[in-house]
């Protein structure tokens, strides 16, 4: 089964050590996107990068690796992003958020 409609692409970049109340914050993000009825989420992870502060992150030999850069992808349909946007954001003490107007094919083997 194909279904096609018109959604969003939200990505969040992040740090790998970055926390809520304790928590990995990239693993709660996946939660609560799988809860939110998104309809796909991916964590990748960054081997080198710089946010806000302009201080790089890398995983340089003979450096150690401290807060890589994370890009989470999460792909739904528009008010639902909305809604996920609005839960998560009093979670994100720095990062990035960008949204953009996608096509969503989805594929499904209902068999």
């Amino acid at each position: 089964m194909i279904d096609d409609y018109p959604g969003q692409k939200l990505c969040i970049f992040i740090g790998d050590t970055d926390k809520h109340e304790g928590r990995v914050l990239y693993e709660l993000l996946l939660e609560i996107a799988l809860e939110s009825g998104l309809s796909g989420g991916t964590v990748i992870r960054g081997r080198e990068g710089f946010g806000a502060h302009g201080k790089i992150h890398s995983m340089k030999i003979l450096r150690l690796a401290e807060n890589l850069p994370l890009v989470l992808e999460f792909i739904g349909r528009s008010e639902k992003i909305d809604s996920f946007v609005n839960r998560i954001s009093p979670m994100l003490k720095e990062g990035l958020l960008t949204r953009t107007d996608v096509k969503i094919t989805k594929f499904r083997n209902d068999d």
